[in-house]
């Protein structure tokens, strides 16, 4: 019996204008269409082989043994897999994080599409990057902007062919830098698809979809036209609107710690005096600190200078899930 594998690896990503709620959970198709750039350097590794001496799909996270609900997710990639090139073999998958899980830095975005291209490829399948961004979508939503290449636009769609993700911009098209604010490395309480699923107990949810096209134009136009201030306006206006939708939902996710408000605050009175800033945050509590990449060394600096901040991680605009040969 012959085994058969590969090793693909994926960039996590930052939403500037992010998705929060599905329309259709089972699918993932999202309630907003999404922007994202890739982090280069922030990256998933993962290894799948096909194995004919298996009786079922073993995973491996960071060399741990998956949970039941990571297996769940990954299987329905699996299956999917399996369904396209008409296997019946399971598989032993390895998956390594450089960087915090369950944090709120897209780990499962990487993850998924590290899996995905690895799976696929084991498989003998050659699918397209559309083809790619919609099955890692399965596993999670935000995993289908880290197939493609720096910075990616998400169409929500309204089924499975047409919620897929493309990029807008190549990675060198502008020298934007995260500096990601870690105060915690820990797995948060509520994970993001079970998030997802209370955002329309907000009331809150129908204003903030309402006008979520508009700032995603916005967005897009600040990328392309390379305007700072225009993306710092409208992510950070993004950001507290999902953050709002979360904290009003039924029950309430309040993700943030105090050194996430204080970085905040932190982040407004750099610009105010000059720097070129802005903040973003995810369903966690870590920062992320936009900047140009002339003032990374100065951002970074006075970030590592606010108690609580435990760790400081850099990323430039990332490129695109790669098969690692």
């Amino acid at each position: 019996m012959t085994s058969f594998s590969a090793t693909a690896v994926a960039c996590a990503n930052i939403a500037l204008i992010k998705f929060w709620g599905n329309r259709d959970s089972e699918l993932r198709i999202p309630a907003n269409s999404s922007l994202s750039m890739n982090l280069d350097g922030l990256v998933t590794r993962t290894r799948v082989t096909f194995d004919p001496s298996l009786n079922g799909d073993q995973l491996t996270i960071n060399h741990a043994p998956a949970s039941a609900e990571g297996m769940g997710r990954v299987k329905i990639v699996m299956d999917l897999v399996r369904k396209m090139s008409r296997l019946d073999t399971f598989a032993e998958i390895a998956s390594e994080n450089n960087f915090p899980t369950g944090a709120g830095i897209a780990s499962s975005a990487s993850a998924f599409a590290a899996l995905s291209l690895a799976a696929s490829a084991a498989a003998g399948l050659q699918l397209s990057e559309r083809e790619l961004s919609r099955l890692a979508r399965r596993g999670s939503g935000s995993a289908c902007r880290s197939i493609p290449t720096g910075f990616v636009e998400w169409q929500a769609g309204h089924d499975d062919e047409s919620s897929f993700a493309f990029t807008i911009a190549p990675p060198d098209y502008w020298d934007l830098v995260d500096c990601i604010a870690v105060v915690s490395e820990t797995h948060k309480p509520t994970t993001s698809s079970e998030g997802h699923k209370l955002a329309a107990t907000s009331v809150l949810q129908r204003a903030r979809l309402a006008d979520t096209p508009a700032r995603l134009d916005r967005c897009r136009r600040a990328l392309l036209e390379r305007d700072f201030g225009c993306l710092s306006e409208v992510i950070e206006l993004d950001c507290n609107l999902m953050h709002a939708v979360m904290m009003t939902s039924i029950p309430s996710l309040l993700y943030w710690q105090p050194v996430t408000l204080e970085l905040i605050h932190a982040v407004r009175g750099w610009r105010e005096s000059g720097m070129p800033v802005c903040y973003t945050i995810d369903a966690g509590p870590n920062v992320h600190v936009l900047t140009l990449a002339g003032f990374v060394d100065q951002v970074c600096q006075t970030l590592s200078q606010i108690p609580g901040v435990d760790n400081i991680l850099i990323a430039k605009p990332g490129g695109p899930a790669s098969l690692d040969l």
